[in-house]
Parts: C-alpha cells; structure tokens; sequence
C-alpha cells in the first residue's frame, strides 16, 4: 500500500509518501480501506519528536488518528460489521491506504453522512465530549467555560456542557469573536481581554483546551470547590488553588458517543469548520498549514488526485 512514512523526527519535510507493508487484522479487528483521515495537533508533536516521551513513532512508522473508510475484512473473532460497511473512528497509522483497528473503536458512519466529512470528527468530537463528561462532569444550571471554544475540541465541549443543561461562556480571541454566534454558547468571552477577564463571575468549572498562560488565567476564575478539566495538563500555577480539583482528560474511543456527536453536526445542532482538503500524499503541506493556524480541519483524502 501507498502511506505517509516517517523515518527520522523533523518538520513536514519528514512526511514521505511511499510503499509501506500492507497490515494485517488480528482477532477482534478490521481492515480498513481509509478514504480520509485528518490533521491533529498530536499529529504534529509525534512528527517533530514532541510527544517521543509519551507516544514514540516506531521508524519507519506511519502517524495519524482519525479514521473514515470501508471495512475491507474482518479479524477473527469480529461480529456486527460486513466488508463494505462504511466506519469511522480512532484508530493509529491512520495515513495510509490501510490500516487495522479494533473492531470495538470504530462505529458506523451514520446514513447520509459524507464519509470524507466524517474524518473531522473522530478526535475532536470525543475528545470535547468527554472533557465535560468525564472531566468536568458539569451539571444542570452550573457554569461551564470553554477555553479555545472556537476549535473542533471546543466547540464539541460547548456543545455537550449545553446538552447537559450547563450555562456555557465560551472563550475565544479577540479575532475570533464573530465566529462565536456558531458555537451555541451562553456568553463569550475574549481570553486575550484582562480587563473582561477580571469582571468575569466565578464559574463552577472550566473546560480548559489551551493550555499556557491562558489557562493560568482562568484557573484562578474556578469556585472553591470548583473543576479545571484539561486535555493538554494542569496549568503551571495549579498549586497555587489547592481547592479547586485539577483534572487531566485522556480520550478514550467511544463510539456511542462519536455517532451522537456525528448526528448533531449532520442535523447542524454541532458545527464543526472544516478546511483545506488536500490529497493523502500532499500531507505535508497539510501539516504546515496546520502549523501556521487558520480555520478548519485539515482533511487529507486518500484517493483524490
């Protein structure tokens, strides 16, 4: 098969597109035939070495996270799918032709639901999901804030703390302000604004997806008593408010979830931006323009020409 192969740490320039052994399912997986997946931060930081302390890359190995594709043949011991069904989930070495994933981490792609579209969501949809439900555990009539609410992971966040019943404040830049009215929150805030930061009310927890000085600031904003959920750590002065609970959010495939989450984007109650959509082997003009910043999910399509 035809993958985006890594074999040294570095920039984009790392990123080449070559043969690599087609895999092989084992007991309780699929293969899967990808038709997109797309670019994530983590995506970046295990390329350039960044996360080699906690999620290595195997040289020569292939990254990525999100999965859309067709089910090309089943593992021993897989039950519920069929060759041809459509999936999409959290699977790794997602930037191939091929790749095998347990059966129990991807879902069918809901009817009506373009499967190139569908490799946004994986991540991002769960990871925002389970930042409130796991992290923050908001509860109806509390307050909930969003750092980075503008992003795919915040965005989900804001969208299930409000599910939940919570008043959400979501918190974005200055320059992202009129994209806001598409989050669905309560109130926003502007996270690079002191001054709207010092009038804010306590809140009863913070779903935090930024990290930095960004998520000091807001930290101190959490009631005694209060939650500070993050998918990126603690912040650096966390010791200075022993009484708020400091929470790390680890995604974990969850693929009840993930179709939720697809059903709300595709009846439009969830929007998730999408961006540039570049051939699989132009993926590292994907990641540089992750890098740079800039509106939407990176898609990166496995047979576009």
């Amino acid at each position: 098969m035809k993958a985006i192969v890594v074999h040294e740490y570095g920039g984009p320039e790392v990123l080449r597109f070559e043969d690599f052994p087609d895999p092989i399912p084992g007991e309780g997986e699929l293969l899967v035939r990808v038709i997109a997946t797309s670019i994530n931060p983590i995506d970046l930081k295990r390329r350039s070495g960044e996360a080699k302390d906690f999620f290595p890359v195997k040289f020569p190995g292939v990254i990525g996270a999100d999965l859309s594709g067709t089910v090309s043949a089943l593992g021993p011991a897989v039950s519920g799918f069929s060759v041809g069904d459509r999936v999409f989930g959290i699977a790794d070495q997602t930037y191939a032709e091929l790749c095998v994933v347990k059966a129990a981490n991807v879902a069918k792609i809901p009817d009506g639901f373009d499967a190139v579209d569908a490799a946004a969501l994986p991540l991002v949809s769960s990871t925002g999901n389970q930042l409130i439900t796991v992290g923050t555990d908001i509860r109806a009539g509390q307050t909930v804030l969003v750092t980075g609410a503008a992003g795919g992971v915040g965005r989900s966040a804001a969208f299930t703390a409000k599910e939940r019943g919570a008043n959400v404040i979501a918190g974005v830049l200055k320059k992202q302000l009129q994209q806001a009215a598409s989050i669905g929150a309560d109130q926003v805030i502007a996270t690079d604004d002191d001054a709207a930061i010092a009038k804010l009310s306590p809140v009863d927890a913070v779903a935090d997806t930024v990290n930095g000085k960004t998520a000091e600031k807001f930290l101190s904003k959490v009631k005694n008593g209060g939650v500070f959920a993050s998918v990126l750590g603690a912040p650096q002065n966390a010791k200075d408010y022993p009484d708020v609970k400091v929470v790390p959010v680890y995604v974990q495939p969850d693929t009840q979830g993930l179709v939720h989450m697809a059903q709300a984007v595709k009846e439009k109650r969830l929007v998730i931006p999408l961006g540039t959509k570049l051939p699989l082997k132009d993926a590292e003009k994907g990641h540089a323009a992750v890098a740079k910043g800039g509106a939407g999910k990176v898609i990166l399509v496995v047979n576009a020409k």
